[in-house]
């Protein structure tokens, strides 16, 4: 008994050595952090004030160079504790200080779980590497749905967000920007319209198509205040390329209360910033579509304190669906300039693109012989188009390999400065005007056989080209519909932020100007064989093809108008730390509304002789309120309600709607930032009020409509190199009141009950070259193309893979898009619901890039 215990005395004396010695730093350490330094350090780059803070006060700081490279740090001039001195440099630089048990400083991005080690030792500011962060845990400040652009933490915000960053992008390897936006859960996006052109459907919001319920920013401010006119949603005037850093996705929140207070879907896309050292980028892709495409970036320094960006693209390709000619041609050159002060920031910047692609339409899909992945109707039999512009018989021509897109520039830049004991002042604003047209071939009722037409018309049925049809092939009717918009648009969103206590204040401003100026001829239809890059018929006209069977309606409309909008918002904001774990954010908007609009749309032209137009005002008060919790250091809740508006559009004038539509909006949300987790999952449930809409050539109707979900977005890291990205969407949606009592109970159009998108990627090292294979399955339920619920869309599944070899400064990527060539379709023919009309996905294509780092 004697001898055990004598083992327990020499160990327990042992352990309580240890125990002094390992608690001997921490106690020197606990000493330093209460002693002050004097320090006389002027503002530089942060890795240089680092080092100078070592020297005066003889702290050891650990740090790497590439976690502080392009950072800038303010003067410190005075008395400071190690604490307060070195939080006063990294302030805004997104780094913290972390003492470790040996009395060392890690300099590192701010992380939610932080892990300190005795093992961290080195002289004074030298610098060592410390163990690198979990891609997870690193904190990710985000700008979308705060006041002014303000930013938060992405694990502390009360509301939906996805941020998909410059890797994802990549692996994305989008050809649209609204391609990109099925990274998003919530959203259901249809690309098959081509570069421009999409339709976008947020979260069980009603709409025919377009983009009513989408805001697209530019380091956050609106390139376009309305969300969508009739043919022009935001994503046909924003082009991603290598100069975006990252996209923000904010589905509803706070987004009523900000910005242009749009209740829907906003994405803020941010551009890269220039740093101490000169980078740059060059690369080229090519693909089995024919595309040819170079792009490039290259940023660095211009002076003390002063930053650059500077990149672009130039591109050609005949598209996935082949018009017999280049239809997809655009370039784009975009600058950003940087200032950063010791106190704030000056950012200024500019995007000129010029930039087009086919629109492509539904077709017949039930013709046999059809490729649904490869078919187009245009080509160049079709390409070129003279047709009546007025009543007076005036003529215009016109070239379809147009398509849709954007030719224009958006300009802008933000300030920010803080002026110390809490107050700070923000300010962003941009300029944006250009043209966005649409020139397209569009479908007339569905195809019927020959052998139906020859009841109409006797005889041999000719092209112009000089073929003769058989009695199986199909006709149709397509036309020729041109719409030239001319826009223009203002914003600015001033925003004054203090911290009283626990509470974060704010009061802003937002106010925008925004115009278009349209011209259309729309119709036109003529009768065509229905075969890729078809013929027109000799001798038939679109009545005939009508009196055939096909469903058509033949009609004509053109216009010309001029509509200009303003918006004058005062909001004001609260976040209010109630106690360390609960926070409760509020918001309040009071938005004036004013419209002054023209039309001339005539008998089927426009004459000048009975302009109609339309004087508008109106005023809402939006609101919103959110709890977060935080249950630890990595895990949350939230919760928020929130009242926004949709203001009526131009279109909605010219058909003398005037309702503005509410928006009623409940989130339950949970998110988890541990380790090589992450997971965001929200509860939601929407209330809509006066949807007035009708597509064009459509049924007007007047619905209440209703919607609830869940939304998931996650992702597992692997210390061995694989990634399992997980999002999906899972909703019912309900039509409630309805001017067609016979769609009332109803599902909204075209938004389909669930979808599901799995990213797996796995980084490996083969030799000397580091690799990345990753790939993504899609899945997506049934949709109908129809309030009415006549036309079914049936689900599908999506394959995509890629791979990405870095080898020395070189990096070659190749992706194949929709590798098992799927058929799913994505919307049907609002003018006939019979469903021989529909719009599929794109078939399978292949991709290849090679870059150059420098």
């Amino acid at each position: 008994m004697r001898r055990s215990f004598d083992r327990r005395l020499a160990w327990g004396s042992t352990a309580a050595a240890a125990l002094m010695l390992l608690a001997a730093p921490a106690a020197v350490h606990a000493q330093q952090q209460r002693a002050t330094y004097s320090f006389d350090i002027p503002a530089q780059d942060l890795s240089s004030a680092l080092r100078a803070f070592g020297q005066a006060s003889g702290q050891q700081l650990a740090f790497d160079e590439a976690t502080v490279r392009g950072k800038r740090a303010p003067a410190l001039t005075g008395a400071y504790t190690a604490d307060a001195g070195l939080k006063r440099l990294l302030n805004g630089t997104g780094l913290t200080a972390q003492s470790t048990a040996s009395g060392v400083y890690a300099i590192r991005a701010k992380t939610l779980l932080v892990a300190t080690s005795a093992q961290v030792e080195a002289a004074p500011a030298a610098a060592v590497e410390p163990q690198p962060e979990t891609p997870s845990e690193v904190e990710e400040v985000i700008v979308v749905g705060t006041p002014g652009g303000k930013g938060i933490d992405k694990l502390s915000a009360s509301f939906a967000v996805t941020t998909v960053n410059a890797d994802d992008i990549t692996k994305a390897s989008p050809k649209s920007t609204a391609e990109l936006l099925t990274l998003v859960p919530g959203v259901w996006v249809e690309t098959s319209g081509g570069v421009a052109g999409a339709n976008v459907f947020v979260r069980g919001f009603p709409a025919t198509g377009d983009a009513e319920f989408l805001t697209i920013q530019l380091q956050g401010a609106p390139i376009y205040p309305p969300s969508t006119l009739s043919f022009l949603e935001n994503s046909s005037i924003f082009r991603v390329d290598e100069t975006i850093s990252r996209m923000e996705a904010l589905r509803g929140g706070p987004n009523p209360i900000f910005s242009n207070g749009q209740p829907g879907l906003t994405t803020n896309f941010q551009l890269k910033d220039g740093g101490e050292e000169t980078h740059g980028l060059v690369k080229a892709s090519t693909s089995d579509y024919g595309l040819r495409r170079i792009d490039g970036v290259l940023s660095g320094k211009l002076s003390e304190d002063l930053y650059y960006m500077v990149g672009g693209y130039a591109a050609r390709s005949h598209g996935v669906r082949d018009t017999q000619f280049d239809n997809e041609d655009g370039q784009q050159f975009t600058v950003n300039i940087t200032k950063r002060m010791e106190h704030g920031k000056f950012n200024l910047y500019g995007r000129f693109t010029d930039d087009h692609g086919a629109w492509y339409l539904p077709f017949a899909v039930n013709v046999p012989g059809i490729d649904k992945g490869e078919y187009t109707q245009l080509g160049e039999a079709s390409r070129f188009q003279t047709l009546q512009v007025h009543a007076n018989g005036a003529t215009r021509s016109f070239d379809l390999a147009d398509g849709r897109g954007w030719k224009g520039y958006v300009v802008g830049g933000s300030f920010e400065h803080e002026f110390g004991e809490g107050w700070t002042l923000r300010d962003r604003f941009s300029v944006t005007k250009g043209d966005a047209d649409t020139y397209g071939l569009v479908p007339d009722g569905g195809a019927v056989t020959v052998s139906a037409l020859n009841a109409v018309v006797p005889g041999a049925i000719t092209t112009r080209g000089g073929a003769t049809l058989g009695a199986n092939d199909y006709v149709q009717s397509w036309g020729a519909w041109i719409v030239e918009k001319q826009i223009k648009a203002i914003t600015n969103d001033f925003s004054v932020s203090k911290t009283l206590g626990a509470h974060a204040l704010s009061a802003g401003y937002y106010a925008s100007s925004f115009s278009s100026d349209d011209f259309w001829t729309i119709g036109n239809f003529e009768a065509m064989q229905v075969k890729a890059n078809g013929d027109y018929l000799n001798g038939v006209t679109c009545a005939q093809i009508q009196a055939a069977g096909s469903g058509g309606s033949c009609f004509k409309f053109g216009l010309t108008s001029a509509g200009d909008g303003r918006v004058d918002a005062l909001y004001l904001a609260d976040s209010w730390q109630v106690f360390e774990p609960l926070r409760i954010d509020l918001g309040v908007r009071r938005e004036r509304f004013k419209t002054d609009y023209v039309v001339d749309d005539g008998p089927g032209f426009p004459d000048g002789l009975a302009p109609r137009t339309t004087d508008y005002s109106n005023s809402k008060t939006s609101y919103t309120v959110g709890v977060n919790y935080d249950i630890n250091a990595s895990s949350g809740v939230f919760g928020r309600y929130s009242r926004g508006y949709k203001f009526p559009s131009f279109d909605n004038f010219r058909e003398g709607l005037t309702d503005t539509l509410s928006v009623d909006q409940y989130e339950l949300g949970y998110k988890l930032r541990s380790g090589p987790f992450e997971l965001y999952a929200t509860g939601f449930a929407n209330e809509f009020k006066g949807a007035k809409f009708a597509d064009v050539g459509g049924v007007q109707e007047s619905n209440s409509n209703k919607a609830h979900g869940l939304e998931l977005d996650g992702r597992w890291r692997s210390d061995f190199g694989l990634s399992l990205a997980l999002n999906g969407t899972f909703q019912k949606t309900e039509i409630t009141k309805s001017s067609i009592p016979g769609n009332k109970g109803n599902s909204a159009q075209r938004q389909p009950d669930w979808m599901i998108r799995f990213t797996p990627s796995y980084d490996v090292t083969l030799g000397s070259v580091k690799s990345t294979f990753y790939g993504t399955v899609s899945a997506v339920d049934d949709r109908y193309a129809d309030n009415a619920n006549t036309q079914v869309l049936k689900g599908y599944t999506k394959v995509d893979l890629g791979a990405i070899f870095d080898v020395s400064d070189f990096t070659v990527q190749v992706s194949a898009d929709n590798l098992t060539d799927s058929h799913g379709l994505t919307e049907g023919d609002p003018r006939s619901t019979s469903g021989a009309n529909a719009r599929p996905i794109f078939g399978r294509s292949f991709k290849l890039s090679v870059g150059y780092n420098f």
